[in-house]
């Protein structure tokens, strides 16, 4: 997929096409519904509207949105976009699918960026931030028997992910895609400023799938 991506917004990596790989696999259609949270340059977003789904993109940057705006236009699909953090812009709404490569990248600082680039990645000191606030509000927003797939990485806890949820009430939660490689240039920059272990050399980056109750 030829992505247009606007100055400031964050293009595509290899974690989001696998991601972009496992929405293929779900079967959405017409009369699905489909939500990206944390959209970006609006990858997942695109592919679940190709793939047929009523499509939302939610994100905090309003030139992502305007990138996710330009490309569909561009591909020939309709996607709604929102401003705003994680679930907050769709309170009240259920989807059949949610998809998410949120920010994972741990940073020295506590909060999450209110401005600039690094939104994109940086997600506190345990890079856990976005995520679990993901794991822990997305059963209440989707349909029943509807699927959440999300990407994390080994050095943020695959396990830590996979318990969040179960205990937010999700079933059949597992591990779809695993990738071992070495560390990309985010984590090299975390791992000079202290926050990654400095022995550490790869990571597995990985795509979680869950199931709402039916």
């Amino acid at each position: 997929m030829n992505l247009l991506t606007l100055p400031g917004v964050f293009a595509p990596i290899s974690d989001s096409w696998l991601l972009a790989d496992a929405i293929r696999q779900e079967d959405l259609g017409p009369g699905s519904r489909a939500l990206d949270v944390c959209t970006g340059s609006g990858v997942l977003a695109l592919t679940a509207a190709s793939c047929g789904a009523e499509t939302t993109a939610v994100d905090v940057s309003r030139r992502a949105l305007l990138t996710v705006r330009l490309n569909a236009i561009r591909h020939g699909v309709h996607v709604r976009t929102l401003r705003g953090q994680t679930f907050a812009p769709v309170a009240g709404e259920r989807f059949d699918l949610i998809v998410s490569n949120p920010p994972y990248v741990p940073s020295p600082r506590t909060d999450l960026p209110r401005r600039g680039p690094s939104r994109a990645w940086e997600a506190g000191r345990t890079g856990r931030i976005v995520l679990d606030a993901l794991c822990d509000a997305a059963p209440a927003h989707l349909r029943p028997g509807g699927v959440v797939l999300l990407v994390s990485s080994s050095l943020i806890g695959t396990d830590l992910t996979l318990d969040r949820l179960r205990n937010a009430g999700l079933v059949e939660v597992e591990v779809r895609t695993s990738v071992r490689g070495p560390l990309g240039p985010l984590m090299r920059a975390q791992q000079k400023a202290g926050t990654i272990p400095a022995e550490i050399d790869h990571e597995d980056v990985v795509v979680i799938r869950a199931v709402g109750p039916s």
